[in-house]
């Protein structure tokens, strides 16, 4: 495992439209942030998951998802979404951390899994490429 952990943060306001009826931000919403996040994340480290399917048919489904509520968002909180690689050997493993730019303090956290299918087949691979592994420092 690589001893120092990557991570890359991804600063956003809440938009209107992310609500729910009790104005503050849908639960399911913050996996929006999670996603937007770990997309930056891989970007930083040259690796392109989409580009990777075309060129060898391998996807990688998020297969395991977890969220800790701990502070409710509401409409235009600027906010930072980190996301820290925990592991990328035999699957992609981020953790992440959503804060309030305004006073730091910290309103959710999460985790995603994913691993790599081999298509068409959809046969689940037992390990990371080692190009993307490589990429990631693994």
């Amino acid at each position: 495992m690589s001893a120092d952990k990557k991570s890359f943060e991804v600063k956003m306001n809440v938009p209107f439209f992310d609500l729910d009826p009790m104005q503050i931000v849908w639960h399911g919403n913050y996996l929006n942030y999670f996603e937007i996040a770990r997309a930056a994340l891989f970007e930083h480290y040259g690796v392109d998951l989409y580009s990777y399917y075309d060129r060898e048919k391998i996807i990688f489904p998020i297969i395991r998802t977890s969220t800790k509520h701990i502070f409710p968002l509401k409409h235009r909180d600027e906010i930072i979404c980190k996301a820290t690689l925990v592991d990328a050997n035999i699957k992609l493993v981020v953790d992440f951390e959503i804060r309030k730019t305004a006073d730091n303090s910290v309103c959710a956290r999460g985790r995603t899994e994913q691993v790599a299918v081999k298509t068409p087949e959809m046969e689940t691979l037992f390990s990371i490429p080692q190009d993307i592994r490589n990429l990631l420092g693994y």
